[in-house]
C-alpha cells in the first residue's frame, strides 16, 4: 500500500512538472512505465533523485555519459556493464549487473533516466531500437 501511494504522488509529481514541448504524448507514458521499473531495479545503486553513491555508483543526474553516449547506456542497461567509465569527469570502475528486462523495460527505463533529474533528451527509446543492440 504504501508503495503504491508513493507511485501515485511520483507520477502526479512527474506529470504536474513543466515538461520540455519535445515530450510526446508516447515519452511521458514510456517515462511513466520507466519511473516504475527504476524504483524497482536501478533505485538502491543510482539513489531516488538520480545521484548515485559517490566513487561507487556513476549519477545519472545531468550525466554527460547518458547524453553522449546513448547506445553505450542503453546497452549497459540491457546487458550490464563492467570496466571503467567516466561520468561528468569522474572515473567509475564497477560491474552493474544484467538486470533481466525485456527490450520495452529498457526502453521505458531509459526514456525515464534520460529525461530525468536535468537530463532532457527529448527523443525517444523505443523497443525496437533496443532490440537491434548486440552485447
Amino acid at each position: 500500500m504504501v508503495r503504491m501511494v508513493a507511485l501515485v504522488i511520483f507520477l502526479s509529481v512527474l506529470f504536474s512538472c513543466k515538461t520540455s514541448p519535445q515530450h510526446t504524448p508516447e515519452l511521458k507514458e514510456s517515462m511513466a512505465r520507466g519511473a516504475v521499473v527504476y524504483e524497482d531495479f536501478c533505485m538502491n545503486c543510482h539513489m531516488p533523485n538520480g545521484e548515485g553513491v559517490p566513487k561507487a555508483f556513476p549519477p545519472l543526474a545531468k550525466a554527460d555519459y547518458l547524453m553522449n553516449k546513448r547506445l553505450e547506456s542503453i546497452k549497459a542497461v540491457k546487458y550490464g556493464l563492467s570496466g571503467e567509465i567516466t561520468v561528468n569527469g569522474v572515473v567509475y570502475n564497477s560491474t552493474m549487473a544484467a538486470l533481466g528486462l525485456s527490450d520495452s523495460e529498457v526502453a521505458d527505463v531509459m526514456n525515464f533516466v534520460l529525461n530525468s533529474w536535468g537530463n532532457d533528451d527529448g527523443k525517444i527509446v523505443t523497443a525496437a531500437e533496443v532490440s537491434k543492440i548486440e552485447p
